[in-house]
């Protein structure tokens, strides 16, 4: 655990959340600020700065991607957005990778 990080508060129990989902090597709650209906955070207990972190460990990686798919099974998810912030340049601001799952309002590519 990071002594400053939010995320590491939130997966310890020390920062109240609404918890949606939580496995072994995961910890999903909903977003303060929903972008969509379904907007939910998936992150690792174990702290990685960002995705690029969190791709030197392989097991960590997968762990995430397992979490992802397990949230997607409980809530039934078959259609949904999974975005990744990498950098304060593209809007990451909390240093803990996470994934955003939005799901429920039509999102299309490209956006606008």
């Amino acid at each position: 655990m990071a002594e400053d990080c939010l995320f590491c508060k939130i997966v310890a129990g020390e920062i109240p959340s609404t918890k949606v989902y939580e496995d072994e090597n995961t910890y999903a709650f909903r977003d303060l600020n929903p972008q969509a209906p379904f907007h939910v955070l998936v992150v690792p207990r174990q702290h990685f700065v960002d995705i690029v972190d969190l791709g030197q460990d392989a097991a960590a990686s997968a762990g995430l991607i397992a979490g992802l798919r397990g949230l997607a099974e409980q809530e039934s998810l078959d259609n949904f957005r999974t975005v990744f912030n990498t950098g304060a340049g593209v809007g990451q601001s909390v240093f803990h990778v996470h994934a955003h799952v939005l799901a429920n309002r039509p999102m299309t590519w490209p956006p606008g």
